[in-house]
């Protein structure tokens, strides 16, 4: 008997998959209606109005009415705690993280060496700052050390660890591999980093809405 996988159709998304997807959407553009939002996230309309309704009911987002008779929906606080969270899970469990991370940190370095920028802090310790020492080693780039306000250790796989990035040496930009609060961390680095030189992988699900990135960033 042939196992022909094609014969089943796409995938359906996981119920964590969804909600992620919508927070996601709604955290990019408040504006969004649910008929974007369905196709967005390849689900039944119906389906989508179950699921934006659950998360309102459990106060992930909130809606209120603007002029036209539309809707505007936010994220709670408490949504954009989930979203960190699903964020983190989906990212732990996904089987090809290893080769995304790896294909789009080379890319992200590569633009780096392209601008002229060899001087590389990282912002988190983790999966994603082992990864990045790894294709460093392939790129004309230098990573000078590692930011993360949680980690006692004074050393990261031979990096210097600091707590703020205040204490960090001269660097070129600022490349985000916090995986647990990847959004945060980009918040806070942005306020204090040129937009453009906080870099983002695209993996991360960072929003950058609102933030002006000059040439661009690395996504």
């Amino acid at each position: 008997m042939s196992d022909d996988s094609s014969a089943r159709g796409p995938a359906v998304p996981s119920e964590g998959e969804i909600t992620l997807g919508m927070l996601d959407a709604v955290h990019e553009n408040g504006d969004v209606t649910q008929r974007t939002l369905s196709r967005e996230l390849g689900i039944a309309l119906g389906l989508t109005n179950a699921y934006l309704k659950r998360c309102m009911r459990k106060g992930l987002i909130k809606v209120r009415t603007v002029p036209a008779n539309r809707y505007f929906y936010y994220l709670t606080p408490k949504g954009f705690a989930e979203k960190s969270r699903l964020t983190a899970e989906y990212l732990s469990h996904s089987f090809h993280f290893y080769g995304r991370a790896r294909d789009q940190m080379d890319g992200c370095f590569a633009d780096c060496a392209e601008r002229g920028w060899s001087s590389i802090v990282l912002y988190g310790a983790g999966e994603l700052a082992e990864i990045a020492l790894l294709c460093a080693m392939r790129h004309s780039i230098r990573l000078v050390a590692v930011i993360d306000p949680a980690v006692t250790e004074d050393d990261f796989l031979g990096l210097r660890v600091h707590r703020s990035l205040d204490d960090a040496d001269f660097h070129d930009a600022v490349l985000i591999t916090d995986l647990k609060q990847p959004q945060q961390s980009f918040d806070a680095v942005s306020r204090i980093v040129t937009p453009a030189r906080t870099l983002t992988l695209e993996l991360s699900r960072i929003s950058r809405t609102g933030v002006q990135d000059g040439r661009g960033a690395a996504t």
